[in-house]
């Protein structure tokens, strides 16, 4: 599959942002994979098996091998096939920029992500409001890091993708739909020209535009999943 007789398994499920991070990294090694749909509700044996301290996608299984959290499985990606897809590593080969990439995905991990999830899972309009406020703020700090990282090149990782852009390029569709739903512009092109610029150039790639989720079905997912919530709040608050 992956050639050489090496054997990828992909556990994922849409629209996940970090599914599609493993996604984009597999497409641009050009790597063939079975991707294997999980139900999140009724978890299967393979997933438990193969990830039975988190018991959360993704997992990629590597000739048997379960490799999980995404970050980590982008960087085992790049380690065990170096030569796969145009040889362009995601990591730097220098340990110091490699470090600082590696900061940078940890910040996104850290930081960008709890704050965008906090802009519509937030309980009241308050925490809605900060988490929207924090996100701005990572925004801003990230702006900065693709000025320093990309040298005036395309990418964080300059000429070509390199494993921040796989991080964040993940959230894309995400972004957008919560740009959607919240009504305030995230990549604002005032703002953060920088990443507003990005994204339209990574979401423009060949290998994005078969993996990202639509956005409009995104918006949908998101909605739903408000709607679940608030009804389970109601419901608990009845009980």
């Amino acid at each position: 599959m992956a050639g050489s007789g090496d054997e990828l398994m992909l556990l994922g499920k849409w629209p996940s942002p970090f599914v599609t991070r493993v996604e984009l990294a597999l497409g641009l090694k050009g790597l063939s994979y079975e991707y294997v749909k999980q139900d999140l509700v009724n978890k299967s044996e393979l997933l438990l098996a193969s990830n039975p301290v988190h018991k959360k996608i993704p997992v990629l299984i590597h000739n048997g091998k379960p490799v999980c959290e995404s970050s980590i499985i982008v960087q085992y990606i790049d380690e065990a096939f170096p030569d796969a897809g145009a040889g362009a590593a995601l990591l730097p080969a220098d340990p110091y920029e490699r470090a600082v990439a590696r900061f940078w995905v940890a910040y996104v991990d850290d930081k960008f992500v709890p704050a965008w999830v906090a802009t519509f899972r937030g309980k009241t309009e308050e925490e809605k409001a900060e988490g929207m406020k924090q996100l701005l703020a990572a925004v801003e700090t990230l702006e900065g890091a693709l000025k320093d990282c990309s040298k005036g090149k395309p990418f964080f990782g300059g000429d070509t993708v390199g494993i921040v852009d796989v991080a964040l390029g993940g959230l894309i569709s995400w972004v957008k739909a919560t740009e959607v739903l919240a009504g305030s512009k995230i990549f604002d092109e005032e703002k953060a020209p920088l990443l507003a610029a990005w994204a339209q150039r990574f979401g423009e790639l060949d290998v994005a535009e078969k993996v990202l989720p639509d956005v409009d079905g995104v918006v949908e997912f998101a909605k739903m999943r408000l709607a679940e919530a608030a009804a389970a709040a109601a419901a608990a608050s009845k009980s």
